[in-house]
């Protein structure tokens, strides 16, 4: 993540950073293009034998309940089926949760998988598989260790291998780093790949808007004030002075060269500015942190960013919980669900659906949701569901994939896979697939393919 004060203080040696540089990305409407317009003529030639050029993952951290969403099991006992009935989608023979409308209106947009697993209920453990494709170096978040080398989170590999050749970064991550309590996860950043394909870490807070929780000056400045707007802009203004001022910038590299060229021209200041889109629009997607983060995502892959991580909460737990709003619900989860995460997720999600496709972004762009493992099928005594990673359910969409379709089952409880278990490693190396990244490129880069293309996707 970056850190201005830190990179400043630190004197990181590489080449010079340049006014030039700096505005680089600023002068682009002088010749009438936008930083989007170019990054799309430039990209289009790397990568135009590919169906995907950038992906957003919309990460359920905490662990969002199949039964309650994408595999209801209406047959099943009082104990296990819950309250909510399944409600036929707008594709034959496809039902999801009835608190799930208007996705339901959209299920030829996207493929649910029925049948994904994992090895741990453990956050941790669970986390780092889902967002790396492997167990390797994982931390449980009792402390023990997993052996062999944490691999690269998703993102940072595609920051890797599809360089856009601007200056910004490939892979942002909306929202703070992954945890529960105090206790952060391993496996959402670069690894072996270098501090270059960390993810560029990005917030977007109700009431106050955009954040940037890297950007920490050495003078006390944040952009966090009230008047977001105006903060921003005005800190980011300041930002710009101090780095044509310090000598101390030609120690920076390449890397946070492009960060701030990022962070400090005007187009980059339109990209992050939310107030720039019209009000409609922002209702569609909904005035909460997580549908405000989804509109985020779009704008950054129309500019031209690879991946964008929209994490949809930091801690796993809910606010009740003194979390911020996880998925780990293991009491009153009909309740929450039903007040709060469904609506949330089925305005958001949809709305992100339409937008990508009215721009014609979404046969570009692969949408997958998913959190790092499911709930328990059988209702504990405090009416909610605890861990469950045998099976659980997640969705994918766009890039040119084969949707309106559900790939694998599960028992008649949602206990476990009868037909055609998924991984999450066999999500991402579809994922890879569709933007071109196959074994060759994976080893060329010191990596071993996790997983086995779902053929019925592609």
């Amino acid at each position: 993540m970056l850190n201005v004060g830190q990179i400043l203080s630190n004197h990181v040696s590489a080449q010079p950073l340049s006014r030039r540089s700096l505005l680089q990305a600023g002068s682009l409407g002088a010749v009438g293009l936008t930083l989007g317009d170019l990054l799309r003529l430039e990209a289009s030639a790397e990568v135009s034998s590919s169906p995907a050029k950038s992906v957003i993952l919309l990460w359920l951290w905490g662990g969002p309940s199949h039964l309650e969403t994408f595999d209801l099991k209406p047959e099943a006992p009082v104990e296990y089926r819950g309250p909510y009935q399944p409600i036929p989608t707008n594709v034959p023979g496809i039902d999801i949760c009835e608190l799930l409308p208007q996705l339901a209106r959209r299920a030829d947009r996207y493929a649910i998988l029925r049948s994904l697993h994992c090895e741990s209920n453990d956050h941790g453990m669970a986390g780092t598989i889902g967002l790396t494709g492997s167990i390797d170096g994982a931390i449980s978040l009792g402390g023990q260790t997993q052996p062999g080398s944490l691999q690269p989170t998703h993102g940072s590999i595609v920051s890797r291998l599809l360089p856009s050749g601007l200056n910004l970064p490939d892979f942002m991550a909306v929202g703070g780093h992954l945890h529960q309590g105090k206790k952060p996860i391993k496996g959402e950043g670069a690894s072996v790949l270098g501090a270059s394909h960390e993810p560029f870490r990005l917030d977007y807070v109700p009431g106050e808007g955009l954040r940037f929780p890297g950007l920490e000056l050495n003078d006390g400045l944040t952009p966090s004030g009230l008047d977001a707007r105006r903060e921003l802009l005005s800190q980011l203004d300041n930002v710009r002075r101090q780095i044509d001022r310090s000598v101390e910038t030609s120690q920076l590299d390449e890397y946070y060269q492009q960060a701030f060229s990022l962070l400090t021209s005007q187009a980059s200041k339109e990209v992050f500015d939310l107030d720039r889109e019209p009000e409609e629009v922002r209702r569609r997607y909904g005035r909460y942190r997580f549908g405000q983060c989804c509109l985020l995502a779009r704008r950054l892959v129309e500019t031209g960013v690879r991946f964008v991580q929209v994490n949809w909460s930091s801690h796993v737990e809910p606010v009740e919980d003194r979390g911020d709003g996880g998925w780990d619900m293991h009491d009153r989860n009909f309740q929450q669900f039903q007040d709060r995460h469904s609506w949330m997720l089925d305005q958001a999600v949809s709305a992100l659906f339409d937008d990508l496709e009215d721009r014609g972004l979404l046969d570009e762009t692969i949408v997958v949701a998913l959190g790092e493992f499911g709930r328990t099928p059988k209702i504990n005594g405090k009416a909610g569901r605890d861990h469950w990673h045998h099976c659980y359910s997640g969705l994918v969409a766009g890039g040119g994939l084969r949707v309106g379709q559900v790939i694998g089952s599960s028992d008649r409880h949602a206990e476990y896979p009868i037909h055609r278990p998924i991984t999450p490693a066999d999500l991402f190396a579809t994922v890879f697939g569709q933007l071109g990244i196959g074994t060759p490129e994976l080893t060329d880069i010191g990596l071993l393919p996790a997983g086995e293309v779902i053929e019925e996707l592609t």
